[in-house]
């Protein structure tokens, strides 16, 4: 038996979403943009679509662009704003230590393209404060960006009253919600966010598929050329078969949020139970403020790759943070933010469930974790000078 446990890496299509891409890879294939009868179907399924999506958020759908993801959606999100922000000669930005790289590596782009920019500390349990932004604030800021859910630890931060204190100062307010949308309620309009990036496959829908979502009157920066699609913002004939996909596939995690919200939550509860008995471990990131499905711990005195090897042999797919870095050798980022030291950060496990887990899974991979780590610290010299009292546990 073979348990995914990896959720926030991708999911699995939902059968709806598949069923709503068939069509267009068959018989309805014609391109949007044509004139003739095949493309206007295909520009009516593009139509739809754009309306479910437009639906779930709370916007318009012409505030929506379709993108390859959520990384190109993040890159179009934090140039359009600080292109804007540069015209009335704003180049202060502030985001946080623990933002996915999409964000990351396009700030440090914009730095070296003149910007300056804040990234805010985070608390040992992973969060911020929207009084912790507003007093970074400045004259000259042009955008603040922070992340709705972290992709690694889960946690959830307060969207709304950041959002409430960018209106008040006059500054634009982007939120990375890839690893939200499909799982959290979202209003754009009552929570006050002006930009806001959301991938299809972390909600059961297809890859390479996303949108990034504009309040009307924010004029984005082109990223790609070369034609009309997107209202002229993103050159390339629309992925249909893909964006029906995406659209059946969060109206139907929207759909059933409260339901699954709940029995997930429960599994990680569960499972989040059982870790927390293995000596010298910790949960990373908040309690209460964190996915449903989101259980991400630290274990001391064991190397993180190897528990995730041996627990794929015991039949678990797990990993230890986000898979965009999972070739790194590097602690994790997101860890090394909350305070996590490095030799701690190097033993961390992520685990994300799905409403597909079961408590049998759960249970099995409680065992499973629980041995393969007391496994690792049977030969881990770091783990013998730990117990011999050569070093200082820091995970009491």
């Amino acid at each position: 038996m073979r348990i995914y446990a990896d959720n926030a890496a991708t999911t699995r299509m939902s059968r709806r979403a598949i069923d709503a891409m068939l069509p267009y890879l068959s018989d309805i294939y014609g391109n949007p943009s044509s004139l003739h009868s095949i493309g206007q179907e295909a520009a009516q399924a593009l139509f739809a679509a754009r309306q479910t999506v437009a639906e779930q958020l709370g916007c318009e759908p012409r505030e929506l662009t379709f993108t390859s993801g959520g990384s190109e959606a993040d890159n179009m999100a934090l140039v359009s704003a600080a292109t804007l922000g540069a015209k009335k000669g704003k180049k202060h930005i502030i985001s946080t230590a623990f933002e996915h790289h999409a964000v990351l590596h396009t700030l440090a782009r914009l730095e070296k393209q003149g910007f300056e920019v804040t990234l805010l500390d985070v608390h040992e349990n992973g969060l911020i404060s929207a009084e912790e932004v507003e007093q970074a604030i400045r004259p000259d800021t042009c955008l603040v960006s922070v992340m709705y859910a972290n992709n690694e630890i889960g946690t959830i931060q307060p969207i709304a009253e950041i959002g409430a204190v960018c209106r008040a100062h006059g500054v634009l307010f982007h939120t990375d919600a890839v690893q939200a949308v499909g799982h959290l309620p979202i209003d754009v309009v009552k929570q006050n966010i002006d930009l806001l990036s959301l991938s299809a496959h972390k909600f059961h829908g297809p890859k390479g598929i996303g949108a990034l979502y504009a309040r009307r009157g924010i004029a984005l920066t082109n990223l790609i050329e070369g034609g009309a699609q997107e209202r002229g913002k993103r050159a390339g004939t629309e992925n249909v078969p893909a964006i029906a996909s995406m659209a059946a596939a969060l109206k139907e995690a929207c759909e059933n949020m409260e339901k699954n919200t709940a029995y997930v939550r429960a599994l990680r509860d569960r499972l989040i139970e059982g870790l927390s008995k293995i000596p010298h471990g910790a949960l990373n990131g908040d309690r209460e403020h964190r996915l449903a499905g989101n259980v991400s711990f630290c274990f001391e005195g064991i190397e993180g790759e190897s528990l995730l090897l041996l627990l794929d042999d015991k039949g678990v797919c797990a990993s230890s943070g986000s898979a965009c870095t999972s070739g790194s050798l590097d602690p994790s980022h997101v860890l090394l933010a909350i305070g996590r030291p490095h030799e701690v950060a190097h033993g961390s496990l992520r685990l994300t469930l799905s409403e597909e887990n079961t408590e049998e899974e759960i249970d099995t991979i409680i065992r499973a974790v629980t041995e393969t780590v007391e496994y690792l610290r049977g030969f881990s010299p770091v783990w013998r000078d730990l117990q011999s009292g050569k070093r200082a546990y820091i995970l009491k």
